[in-house]
């Protein structure tokens, strides 16, 4: 009887040193959006990289929207969260404690509609059902609403047909109930829907229309797109509407495990974009912007020590 009690005790020990071990470890939230965005697959290839070069436990946490990941992060509830500037932007002067690391990549972000049709302009949604509202994501209806501009259009000219996100914007025009929808390129969900409607297409943005734009929504700009595996749907040289994806964290996250999560990234880049593509723009340069919102002092250190000034916006 001793020495099976004497068993059990040790046992008992060590699975208490097991259990205090792992309570022990920190784990760094980072919270995104839901399976199927590009923002998930960027999330996912940024903590695999801080686990297994950083030895940082970070934790992929989906949630509905932008409108849930800005307030977790402004109130220290997570560590890392990841959006639009817009987002971020707008977070900052409701959460006093959100602070900046780094832009990561160009959001590009087209209508889509199905390849079978004659539109491929802006301006060809006219009397169009269109994805709107992104009630978890308050600021893409701001950035819907500044492309439409593009071609002088407003909700006026449209059907809006309300959705809370972009993947359901994406589910609801596979069903049918829309004509197009938003989303960004390198997101896992636009080749699932050009697969399962046999072809969708990217519509084009004129030049001449983005002061227009810029008066809705000021953060935005045009890339190039061509041809290519991440542009899908795009059948020749265009202007995109773009704005920049950022990640932002708490004051009071160390300023150096801001740095080490920074330094990891720019020394893995290549492992960051075999996982998600877009990641390849990544570099420090592109990642310290001229934004309203204030970067956190351990960002501002790891750009300071490669003598960088922050960029003005394209």
């Amino acid at each position: 009887m001793p020495t099976k009690f004497a068993g059990m005790a040790l046992a008992a020990l060590t699975a208490l040193a097991t259990t205090s071990g792992i309570a022990g470890a920190q784990t760094y939230g980072f919270v995104t959006l839901q399976p199927g965005s590009l923002n998930h697959t960027t999330a996912s290839s940024i903590a695999k990289v801080l686990k297994e070069r950083a030895g940082m436990n970070v934790l992929v946490q989906p949630t509905a929207g932008d409108t849930v990941i800005v307030p977790m992060v402004g109130r220290g509830e997570a560590e890392i969260g990841i959006s639009n500037i817009m987002e971020a932007q707008d977070g900052s002067e409701r959460f006093k404690d959100l602070r900046l690391l780094t832009a990561v990549h160009a959001l590009r972000t087209p209508f889509f509609v199905r390849k079978d049709t004659t539109m491929r302009t802006t301006a060809d949604l006219k009397g169009k059902r269109v994805a709107w509202g992104y009630s978890a994501m308050r600021n893409l209806d701001k950035v819907s609403q500044a492309m439409l501009a593009t071609a002088g259009l407003t909700e006026k000219d449209i059907k809006p047909v309300l959705v809370p996100n972009v993947v359901r914007g994406a589910d609801d025009f596979v069903s049918g109930a829309v004509d197009a929808f938003f989303f960004a390129f390198g997101a896992p969900k636009v080749r699932e829907v050009d697969a399962t409607v046999n072809g969708i297409r990217a519509i084009d943005t004129d030049e001449k229309g983005m002061p227009a734009a810029r008066k809705i929504l000021p953060w935005g700009y045009l890339t190039k797109a061509a041809p290519g595996p991440i542009f899908i749907g795009v059948e020749k040289p265009m202007n995109i509407y773009s704005f920049d994806n950022v990640l932002f964290t708490h004051a009071k996250t160390p300023d150096a495990t801001v740095y080490k999560i920074l330094e990891t990234l720019e020394k893995h880049h290549g492992e960051l974009v075999a996982v998600q593509p877009v990641l390849r723009e990544f570099t420090p340069a592109f990642g310290y912007k001229k934004y309203g919102a204030p970067y956190h002092p351990g960002a501002l250190k790891f750009f300071a020590d490669r003598k960088l000034q922050p960029r003005a916006l394209d």
